[in-house]
């Protein structure tokens, strides 16, 4: 489980643009910030870069906020880098989802793969 902050998504709940903010958000966090290296099924090594949010639900309680997010991305099959080594050095597309605590009083968020 990862902990940050969402300080811009705070702001922005309850207004049209919370989820623009929140995506634009979550998809800055990169592979530092997401547990997108724990959510591969094709590759070995997630690639910061290309990273896409999806909101997929939000669901207020009376201290919290929780998310649910899909994450598109792509990550790489790391070989030997020999010349004969087979493994594809084409980026691989990847998808995990993610649930998001994030405190109403603070915009401290855990965030943890779903």
């Amino acid at each position: 489980m990862t902990e940050t902050c969402l300080p811009k998504s705070l702001d922005a709940w309850g207004s049209p643009d919370f989820q623009a903010i929140l995506k634009n958000e979550l998809e800055a966090l990169g592979v530092e910030g997401l547990p997108l290296q724990q959510g591969l099924s094709h590759s070995s090594i997630a690639l910061d870069g290309n990273i896409q949010a999806v909101i997929l639900t939000v669901t207020e309680a009376t201290l919290h906020l929780s998310i649910k997010a899909g994450l598109f991305y792509t990550g790489i099959i790391a070989g030997c880098n020999c010349a004969d080594d087979p493994s594809p050095v084409e980026a691989q597309n990847e998808y995990c989802e993610i649930l998001v605590t994030m405190q109403k009083s603070s915009g401290v968020a855990s965030i943890a793969l779903a």
